[in-house]
């Protein structure tokens, strides 16, 4: 996979970089603040971006802002922004959207997870730490949700992590048949019909993350 890596640390874009490279991915660029990123992405086209959310020029959440111009300019690249600590403001609109993901650094660690996240997200799909999943919702619940089980709840979290239903399965010891009969059970009790034009998976998980958008300012 075509990667480009934009991290402020050299130490930890140095290391990134030869991870990926260990994981057998291609770094076409490694760089270390936003314009740079803007620039490498666009002579590059990437299949994904790595970005960290703070960095220079206003080492805020630069990287953020440069993941909602790299989806505007190229929604078909990948965006995973990571993060030492959760900041949501200025990539709310992206959050639940195809092709993003959003990983606290540690989860770099875990080397499975985390190239099965780099997979996911330059597919179209959607990794989402579990403490960005729990920022965002556990704060408070939207009334689309009410009608929710638990289970269905359960479910529905572990989607917005970007879990597919036979992962689902193994996590919460259900069959995948059972898993596909809460998701339909999901989309009914959230009004959201299978009409062809909409991703019906990509709007539940929206929903789920709208009903905690209070938390976002953490």
């Amino acid at each position: 996979m075509r990667i480009v890596v934009a991290e402020d640390s050299v130490l930890f874009r140095e290391g990134l970089t030869r991870l990926l490279g260990d994981l057998g991915h291609d770094v076409v660029a490694a760089v270390g603040d936003t314009p740079a990123l803007l620039t490498a992405v666009a002579e590059t086209r990437p299949q994904l971006a790595v970005v960290d959310v703070r960095m220079p020029p206003e080492q805020e959440s630069d990287g953020a802002r440069a993941a909602v111009s790299i989806r505007a300019s190229d929604p078909a690249i990948g965006v995973l922004l990571l993060s030492q600590h959760i900041e949501l403001r200025h990539c709310m609109e992206l959050i639940g959207t195809a092709g993003f993901g959003y990983l606290l650094k540690d989860r770099v660690l875990h080397l499975d997870q985390f190239d099965d996240a780099l997979h996911r997200v330059a597919a179209g799909g959607v990794a989402l730490d579990p403490e960005v999943v729990q920022a965002l919702v556990h704060s408070r619940q939207a009334p689309a949700l009410g009608g929710l089980t638990e289970r269905e709840t359960q479910v529905l979290e572990l989607v917005a992590q970007g879990h597919s239903n036979t992962a689902i399965g193994a996590i919460l010891v259900l069959s995948e048949r059972t898993v596909e009969t809460h998701m339909r059970s999901i989309f009914g009790k959230l009004g959201l019909l299978d009409d062809g034009a909409t991703h019906r998976r990509v709007r539940a998980v929206v929903t789920y993350l709208e009903s905690g958008r209070t938390s976002s300012g953490r």
